[in-house]
């Protein structure tokens, strides 16, 4: 499996092959996107650029992992110059419940559906299509642009006017639109997509708000891997103690929906195939600490590791201490 990290010393950023214990400089890149930019334009790909370019100078992974080097891991996707060019999104209600609740699901009418079940339903239905069809859209949510995104061991925010904050471990496919408008898949990435759950409970109709929070990726981002099925954990701790964790399972056989459908839904817009334009794009969670009653405070730790996908991504919980402002708007006239 070919995985990539982006760094940055200083003013100094790099990008690196993953060769455990160590990273390998490539050279001639100072981010991935450059990477990827190059390879769509020159029709070389992506995996006969890096091997053109790794070089054999050599840095100690575990010290930048952990903090204890001038090097510091960056997020593994970023739109150098123009990050409000990265469009951050996700895809909701895409893995496969419990057999319970399918069973219930299914021995339910129509109309004793609420409407998230409705659409859960309709992807167990029609959402894996026969090859060169189309399936049912999936949920589809924004969250932002590419100031949102948070590097690992980076803290995500609870904001003063938020109600909660609550990981969500997912996979997450990143994207460059090519100079023809063609989508092409860069790789994918570990990802805490974070969401304000409380916010979210009380109505289904606050989902949109609820998921504008910044997020995370990383640390690593992978070349084409394996996404038929994943297993993973996700683990919740507190004062360095385990306070949650689950194991999960993602990738298309847990899903339902196929990758290529919800890749159609999320790409079918004109909008979303500007050249040169980065995406960020959530596959969806299976498990969440908050449907296990967990609510996280200030200081909580949260890790989220899939088999195969490099190293766990950690990202600590910080809760704004000040209470919520009114934003007032000042006429122009």
């Amino acid at each position: 499996m070919t995985r990539l990290v982006q760094i940055q010393s200083g003013s100094k950023s790099a990008v690196a092959f993953v060769e455990e214990p160590h990273l390998r400089l490539l050279t001639g890149f100072g981010s991935i996107y450059e990477l990827a930019k190059q390879s769509a334009e020159s029709g070389t790909s992506l995996l006969k650029l890096i091997q053109s370019r790794v070089t054999s100078e050599r840095l100690d992974y575990d010290s930048i992992y952990d903090g204890k080097s001038e090097w510091k891991l960056l997020p593994p996707i970023d739109h150098p110059a123009e990050p409000a060019r990265c469009l951050v999104s996700g895809t909701g209600l895409t893995h496969l419940g419990s057999a319970k609740n399918r069973q219930a699901m299914h021995s339910a009418n129509e109309a004793e559906l609420n409407d998230s079940m409705k659409i859960f339903r309709w992807g167990m239905e029609r959402g894996k299509p026969a090859p060169g069809q189309i399936g049912v859209a999936p949920e589809w949510f924004y969250k932002g642009s590419g100031g949102i995104l948070r590097r690992p061991n980076e803290p995500l925010d609870v904001p003063s006017y938020a109600e909660d904050g609550g990981e969500e471990a997912e996979i997450a496919g990143i994207y460059l639109i090519d100079p023809d408008g063609q989508p092409r898949r860069i790789g994918m990435a570990i990802g805490n997509e974070f969401s304000d759950h409380k916010f979210e409970k009380k109505n289904y109709l606050n989902l949109a708000g609820s998921k504008l929070r910044n997020c995370s990726l990383g640390p690593e981002l992978l070349i084409d891997p394996d996404f038929k099925s994943v297993p993973g954990k996700v683990t919740i701790e507190r004062a360095n103690k385990v306070l949650w964790s689950q194991e999960i399972l993602t990738g298309e056989d847990e899903m339902c929906h196929s990758l290529a459908n919800i890749e159609h839904h999320h790409f079918k817009f004109e909008a979303h195939r500007r050249p040169g334009d980065l995406h960020v794009h959530y596959f969806g969670a299976c498990s969440l600490s908050f449907g296990a009653g967990v609510h996280l405070a200030d200081g909580d730790e949260m890790i989220v590791e899939f088999n195969g996908f490099g190293r766990a991504l950690r990202n600590p919980l910080r809760v704004a201490r000040d209470g919520a402002t009114l934003v007032a708007v000042k006429s122009l006239s």
